[in-house]
């Protein structure tokens, strides 16, 4: 057995434990952001104040809701995982400025950490987000004008 033999299976090892944890924390938090945009959609009362306690309208409730769906299912799809991750750190950034802002609500004690770990989930899936980039401007030059 030679030296890159041996220093290539603990490498191995760790990439595969970065992998199952990347996986485990978006399966929780595919679960977690499910449950929390069906009542958005659904128009639970607390959901109906809250957006009402913002000044927006009810169409950004409904928008929220199906983002966050969206964005739950696009977790468990791994093309998708690591876009979707980026999109529901935006979420999270948003509502967190909307807290502290708006609503000086102690739910910023959640949306904060949320962001960074869907921030972290984004950077290991930084692959998946190059790789869709590129297939995209294969397909359409024309995007890299907007």
């Amino acid at each position: 057995m030679n030296t890159a033999t041996v220093t290539a299976r603990p490498a191995a090892r760790a990439a595969r434990r970065r992998r199952a944890l990347l996986w485990a924390a978006q399966i929780a938090l595919a679960v977690f952001f499910a449950l929390a945009a069906l009542p958005k959609l659904a128009g639970a009362h607390y959901a109906v104040t809250m957006f009402g306690q913002i000044g927006a309208e009810q169409w950004l409730r409904y928008l929220v809701g199906a983002a966050e769906l969206a964005g739950a299912a696009g977790l468990l799809i791994p093309r998708l995982a690591g876009v979707a991750a980026a999109g529901l750190a935006a979420d999270m950034a948003g509502a967190s400025i909307i807290n502290a802002a708006v609503l000086h609500s102690a739910a910023i004690a959640m949306t904060v950490p949320l962001c960074a770990a869907f921030t972290l989930i984004a950077i290991g899936r930084r692959a998946q987000i190059r790789n869709m980039a590129a297939a995209i401007m294969r397909r359409w030059p024309w995007a890299r004008l907007v």
